[in-house]
């Protein structure tokens, strides 16, 4: 089931110029919830998920291979998204990270720091406790993103200032 889930949640995305992130079926099997996370780039719009859970939902129902009454819930992976495939930690090379690994690597199962990339079938982290670690990609219980606020703030600060001189510099 969750297969075919993600499939139709991938052709629904691509029909409506997105990316699909992640599906997943969750909960009991007589009320399953169908959770589906899409994005572009710039983020995804109310309208977004709207038309892709209209399309999802209805195609689902028209297949009707969950026979059960569903829960469908379609929304943008959040701020700290979800890594779910080789090609994630790839395009998020630099970004803060944590990842749970599901055996240990130097003793270790559960890390934090910035992701370097992947290499061959192994996923480079530089650790804020351990320094550069390869944890094997097959090994990843959860991997996302995390949010830098100090950076974030830093770089809004830095926008402004630069919004303020821009105004200063055209009143001139």
């Amino acid at each position: 089931m969750k297969e075919r889930v993600c499939q139709l949640a991938e052709q629904a995305a691509i029909d409506h110029g997105l990316e699909l992130v992640h599906a997943e079926v969750a909960g009991p099997d007589n009320r399953p919830i169908v959770r589906v996370f899409i994005d572009k780039p710039g983020g995804v719009t109310h309208r977004d998920c709207s038309e892709v859970s209209e399309q999802l939902g209805t195609t689902l129902d028209v297949e009707d291979f969950i026979h059960a009454a569903y829960t469908l819930e379609v929304s943008s992976p959040g701020l700290e998204r979800g890594l779910y495939r080789p090609a994630d930690y790839e395009r998020f090379a630099g970004s803060a990270a944590k990842i749970k690994s599901r055996d240990p690597v130097g003793g270790q199962r559960n890390f934090r720091g910035r992701i370097v990339g992947i290499d061959g079938d192994q996923v480079v982290f530089d650790d804020q406790t351990s320094g550069r670690v390869r944890v094997p990609f097959a090994g990843i219980v959860k991997g996302n993103l995390e949010i830098d606020v100090e950076r974030e703030f830093r770089l809004a600060r830095e926008r402004e200032e630069l919004d303020r001189h821009l105004l200063k510099n055209k009143r001139r």
